[in-house]
């Protein structure tokens, strides 16, 4: 007979497999929005706002299960992380919701340069997946994999960013800005990525990766 902690533990891995489905796509929706010209923000957001609620039912779930079933190490890890990776989908949905508000804000973006965004979010959906499946596998090597990765993000970030400043000027101006706030969201969903990467670390060896990433990196985040 299955202990009620490991009923509970299904519980809270099922939901978070929901969750990684439906953030990973609210993102890729996002980006086709982005490509095609499609107003989908109606659509992103009520995914959005299902993820949240997720996000919300793991947090009570989790808490009951401490208070009730005072959880040995191993276990109170894993409900540890499963908190912090819900957050962390929760985010991809309100981070897709703001790329598809882009459209909302700047009307049409038909004329402008696509391929650094489309690139950039090829790279942050392939991590999303990866960080997905290390958690679904319990894969420690492909969680780092995906800390490695996110390098590639920030840089198209911070380059793209140090360029606008460079050489912005009022006939490209709309462009230069819907660029940069997409570019600011996948770099959000690229650290958030990460962050699931280390959770699974943390469910597997109980402790936290030491933190390799550039200080500039830290200093860009919010």
């Amino acid at each position: 007979m299955p202990r009620l902690m490991d009923i509970g533990l299904e519980r809270l891995t099922n939901m978070l497999i929901e969750m990684a489905d439906l953030s990973q796509k609210s993102v890729s929706r996002s980006i086709e929005a982005y490509r095609e010209g499609k107003n989908l923000l109606e659509e992103i957001y009520e995914w959005s706002n299902r993820l949240r609620e997720l996000e919300d039912d793991v947090g009570e779930i989790a808490t009951e299960m401490i208070a009730r079933y005072q959880p040995v190490a191993s276990d109170l890890r894993f409900i540890r992380a499963c908190m912090e990776i819900s957050y962390g989908f929760a985010r991809f949905g309100r981070y897709a919701y703001d790329i598809a508000e882009v459209l909302q804000m700047f009307g049409d973006l038909s004329d402008c340069d696509h391929k650094l965004v489309i690139d950039t979010a090829v790279t942050a959906i392939e991590m999303m997946k990866m960080s997905i499946d290390a958690f679904v596998k319990r894969d420690i090597v492909l969680a780092r994999e995906v800390k490695e990765i996110d390098d590639i993000v920030d840089n198209n970030y911070r380059n793209f960013i140090s360029r606008m400043v460079k050489n912005s000027n009022d006939a490209n101006l709309k462009c230069t800005l819907s660029t940069t706030l997409i570019l600011r969201y996948l770099e959000r969903i690229a650290d958030h990525s990460y962050s699931i990467g280390d959770s699974v670390v943390y469910i597997e060896k109980g402790e936290r990766p030491k933190n390799t990433r550039k200080a500039t990196s830290k200093k860009l985040t919010t």
